[in-house]
């Protein structure tokens, strides 16, 4: 099971100032949606997500789907809903399932044993 490529989605209480704080350190915004409240950012091969709003907590984040180095589409994935038969076989708890009668984007979200939450999302 391949779950794509990761990123750190960063709960953040300031949007503006939190990507100024990110560009300092070298990091580009790569992609963005400020009606949404959230922006992507990389620097060398590490994504970072900034998100005003949209989650309680910093948050591990997957997505199937896209490479790893230029977040591109691929072909050839693992869908997020074989994903979670996979993580529900093996008896984890979800706390965020996705439909199993649908196709394309989707997503599931469990809670690791320390209460950090883990996104795996697909975009395509």
């Amino acid at each position: 099971m391949e779950l794509g490529t990761f990123s750190v989605s960063l709960a953040v209480n300031n949007l503006a100032t939190s990507r100024a704080f990110y560009e300092k350190l070298g990091f580009a915004v790569i992609r963005e949606d400020q009606a949404q409240s959230w922006l992507i950012l990389r620097c060398g091969e590490t994504t970072i997500g900034l998100f005003q709003g949209v989650f309680p907590r910093n948050t591990l984040t997957f997505n199937p789907g896209l490479r790893g180095s230029t977040m591109a589409p691929l072909d050839d994935f693992d869908d997020v809903r074989e994903i979670q038969a996979h993580l529900k076989d093996q008896g984890l708890t979800l706390a965020v399932e996705t439909s199993s009668e649908e196709s394309g984007p989707g997503h599931i979200m469990l809670i690791d044993p320390d209460g950090n939450p883990i996104l795996i999302e697909q975009h395509t």
